[in-house]
């Protein structure tokens, strides 16, 4: 047989030859040679390719701003009113300095009386707002516990019930309510934990804890002395060491008002930072997978080379007969 398909000896086709024998000629097989893919499947998946982010947890973190703009609203008011009440004790220690300077009389009684009018009427005042403010503060900040468990799971040290009621348990409203801030934070910085921004929050709670104390200070000095005075009048000698133990509580009660109110600004700052955070960190999307890794326990797709089939026709046939080529 020549290269060409004819016989030697007769010079007859091999398609010719084969139709003699009563043979049915070859034809290529009709089913298509299978071929490996050239490119993985598209995404989605049931789990991300390499180099892929991984998926977020169900149900999404709730960024709305209308509890957030309510709670920086009323912190705003509370703050104001806090102004007003450091006014009020203001004018309390200057009318108990006259009373000192020009001796009982009934203008510095009178003036002393009023004064201690406005500022019990700026305490209520004070307190509406605040209860206000504690209200919207819990619920906001158990929704940000939840977003934040829902960027960092599992690694918070307290629920989203403390989030809301550490704020109001003795004793321990002086630090958990940081820490779970501080939890909160890191898991909502969009760099990492690390990342988390400081300054403002420490500063916040620093003047939180410190008026806080300064204010318990002058409210027991000012008891101590009120009873005083209520007791023994203003008869004797002892009624100046009086006042003035008075006018001292209201000094440091002044002061820790005005200690407040500026931690009430910082407070609207924290819920401006830590919203923008929560918006940042959803907005990144889930956080990245390494390469060549999926979830612990999870089957990946293999990596899929293109293979010499990827692509392929079928072999080339032979052009002098209906058999392939080099077969």
């Amino acid at each position: 047989m020549g290269p060409d398909g004819r016989c030697g000896a007769c010079g007859t086709y091999q398609q010719q030859l084969g139709q003699q024998a009563g043979q049915q000629p070859y034809a290529p097989s009709q089913q298509p040679y299978p071929q490996q893919p050239s490119q993985q499947p598209p995404y989605p998946q049931p789990f991300p390719q390499q180099g892929m982010a991984a998926g977020m947890p169900v149900g999404g973190a709730d960024l709305r701003r209308g509890l957030r703009i309510a709670l920086m609203v009323a912190l705003s008011v509370c703050a104001a009113v806090l102004l007003l009440l450091f006014w009020a004790r203001t004018q309390q220690r200057l009318a108990l300095e006259a009373l000192l300077d020009d001796g009982v009389t009934a203008t510095t009684q009178d003036d002393a009386e009023a004064a201690d009018g406005f500022v019990a009427f700026s305490t209520v005042l004070y307190f509406l707002t605040l209860a206000a403010s504690a209200t919207l503060w819990a619920i906001w900040m158990r929704r940000a516990r939840q977003n934040a468990e829902l960027f960092a799971p599992g690694t918070h040290r307290f629920g989203a019930g403390w989030a809301a009621g550490a704020w109001f348990t003795p004793v321990v409203n002086f630090w958990f309510p940081k820490q779970i801030v501080n939890d909160i934070y890191r898991a909502s910085a969009p760099a990492g934990a690390q990342s988390a921004p400081k300054g403002l929050l420490n500063s916040w709670w620093t003047l939180w804890i410190g008026s806080a104390a300064l204010n318990l200070v002058g409210s027991v000095m000012a008891a101590g002395a009120s009873a005083k005075i209520q007791t023994r009048g203003y008869d004797g000698s002892s009624w100046r060491e009086d006042v003035g133990a008075l006018k001292t509580a209201a000094s440091v009660t002044g002061f820790a008002t005005l200690l407040t109110a500026v931690a009430g600004v910082l407070a609207v700052l924290v819920v401006r930072q830590l919203g923008s955070l929560q918006e940042q960190r959803a907005l990144a999307g889930p956080q990245s997978v390494p390469p060549g890794g999926v979830p612990y326990a999870a089957t990946g797709y293999p990596p899929v080379q293109p293979g010499p089939g990827a692509g392929w026709n079928g072999p080339p046939q032979n052009r002098y007969g209906s058999g392939p080529a080099g077969y």
